[in-house]
């Protein structure tokens, strides 16, 4: 029955590919498909149909690569699982009911074309889950570290000055990943003054606090200074209420007038310099 059926998907693709489409673009609240172009569309689905009719013929090595290669696709082209899932049942059930219509599916073989219909999809749609939950997973942890290290890099904007800009939230696992980015960017610019930008900082709590002190500490020992600034009014309320003591540090409410300070500490200042 497994040949009868990968043979029915051979012949009939382009008309199982097109009703597919169509079911899969009439699902609500799903927009996979709106957004893609027609030709990636079409692409897609035929290399979705490929893999279905692979779980048919091929060897379970050669369907767990073809697998592999086409959930890393619609992760990246951003199917959720339950799109994916819907995906999976609309096409087994577009199949069968093509093979009922033609006549391949009877009465008299109802029965057996309905379990090995079964021992296909179930086996293909846990598997499929399995390798796009995976893949997700993945995808989202190269992202969260890509974030990571673009959100705690070390800024030179003058000479022996520095400024790291911080953004969102502070987590234990943020705080080790900013300190070494302090202390590896101290020694490599050469950096005198480092300026701790808290603008883009949401809460600071106690541990917030306590993460961005040790951080401080840190520079200190290594032969800078560390300067907080960017300190909003919600945010000053917050560290009083709290009596978190910030006595070491120099704090300002700007970046600018964090510049500014640091440029004074290193013998330097901004001018105007009038237009002849």
């Amino acid at each position: 029955m497994n040949k009868q059926m990968a043979r029915y998907i051979q012949e009939n693709m382009t008309e199982i590919i097109s009703n597919w489409q169509e079911m899969m673009r009439n699902e609500k609240g799903e927009r996979s498909f709106e957004v893609m172009p027609v030709e990636l569309m079409d692409q897609t689905s035929r290399e979705f149909a490929e893999l279905m009719t692979s779980n048919l013929l091929e060897s379970h090595q050669a369907y767990e690569s073809r697998l592999n290669d086409f959930a890393e696709k619609v992760v990246r082209y951003g199917w959720s699982i339950t799109f994916v899932t819907k995906a999976i049942n609309h096409f087994g059930e577009i199949v069968f009911n093509g093979m009922e219509r033609d006549g391949v599916i009877t009465n008299e073989n109802l029965r057996g074309f309905t379990e090995e219909f079964n021992k296909w999809i179930t086996p293909i749609r846990d598997s499929t889950i399995d390798t796009y939950s995976k893949t997700w997973e993945r995808t989202v942890s190269l992202q969260k570290i890509a974030l990571q290290e673009l959100s705690a890099s070390l800024i030179p904007v003058f000479d022996k000055v520095s400024v790291m800009p911080l953004v969102g939230t502070i987590d234990t696992e943020r705080a080790r990943l900013i300190m070494e980015n302090l202390l590896e960017g101290v020694v490599k610019h050469r950096a005198e003054v480092i300026l701790l930008d808290i603008t883009g900082v949401p809460v600071v709590d106690t541990m917030v606090a306590h993460h961005i002190i040790q951080a401080a500490d840190a520079v200190r020992l290594v032969g800078a200074k560390c300067m907080l600034v960017g300190i909003r009014p919600e945010i000053a309320q917050t560290i009083v209420t709290l009596g978190i003591n910030l006595n070491e540090f120099t704090t300002t409410s700007t970046l600018q007038r964090g510049v500014e300070q640091a440029l004074a500490w290193t013998n330097r200042k901004i001018v105007e310099v009038d237009e002849e």
